[in-house]
């Protein structure tokens, strides 16, 4: 459930924390994706198992298409020269090895943005066994962007989509992330492809000092009411404390 907070009006809010020097995320991606998938290849940094959803073999990639200001991951996930590229096929026999020795039964895929590479993220979904729900950890801009992918990944029953808002508001994913606005724009399309889709999905919402209840009503409008809705937490690890700062907004998490 999130919590309520002082609220910024989106005028506030710009005057406060004025973006400059905007990205596209869609141009990013495909610079991004140029570096990092290589024919159903993709990049990978890490495989591990992890505590989250009740314990999960994960698999970290490299690569993203947003520069959120709070990434903890961003020192790795933003350098194409990190990680090694591996097939489908192995990653997911590295999945279920993780998850069958932990005695897990759900996988996922996190770290950067793992919708970067469809060739190798279809070729994976078709390689692991049934009998695993995969977690597909997502801020849905590639989703928003092109409704067929939706429609390739919902063949797929033992999949679950958590897409990740960066604030509530354009204005406030403008400011978290140094993106152009459009890209919430393309989050929130995402919700709406998946829910046309009857996919299994939730929302997760980084904010801080902007109140959800605009965003709530947004989501009530487009049908989405019903749909779960978790708040993310900002890890303050030194270098993204150091990341905040350096961008006039350590005070914002803080």
């Amino acid at each position: 459930m999130l919590t309520n907070r002082s609220f910024v009006g989106e005028k506030q809010l710009n005057h406060l924390f004025p973006v400059k020097n905007v990205y596209d995320p869609l141009s990013l991606s495909e610079r991004m994706e140029a570096d990092v998938t290589r024919g159903k290849e993709r990049k990978y940094y890490r495989f591990r198992a992890t505590r989250f959803y009740g314990g999960i073999a994960t698999a970290d990639v490299v690569g993203c298409n947003l520069r959120c200001h709070f990434c903890w991951s961003g020192s790795t996930v933003w350098h194409a020269d990190k990680g090694d590229f591996f097939e489908p096929a192995t990653v997911a026999d590295r999945l279920t090895s993780l998850a069958t020795s932990h005695d897990y039964d759900k996988v996922r895929l996190s770290g950067g943005e793992p919708t970067m590479g469809r060739r190798h993220l279809l070729g994976l979904l078709n390689a692991l066994d049934l009998s695993f729900l995969f977690v597909l950890e997502t801020n849905g801009i590639l989703l928003g962007a092109d409704p067929s992918y939706v429609r390739q990944l919902s063949v797929f029953p033992h999949l679950h989509v958590r897409v990740s808002l960066k604030g509530c508001t354009p204005e406030e994913f403008s400011l978290l992330t140094g993106a152009d606005r459009k890209g919430f724009s393309l989050q929130m399309q995402s919700l709406q492809y998946l829910r046309d889709s009857s996919m299994s999905f939730n929302i997760a919402v980084m904010t801080r000092k902007q109140h959800p209840a605009r965003l709530l009503d947004r989501l009530v409008d487009l049908g989405l009411g019903s749909v779960m809705l978790e708040e993310e937490t900002v890890k303050l690890y030194p270098p993204v404390k150091k990341r905040l700062r350096r961008a006039g907004l350590l005070d914002y998490f803080e």
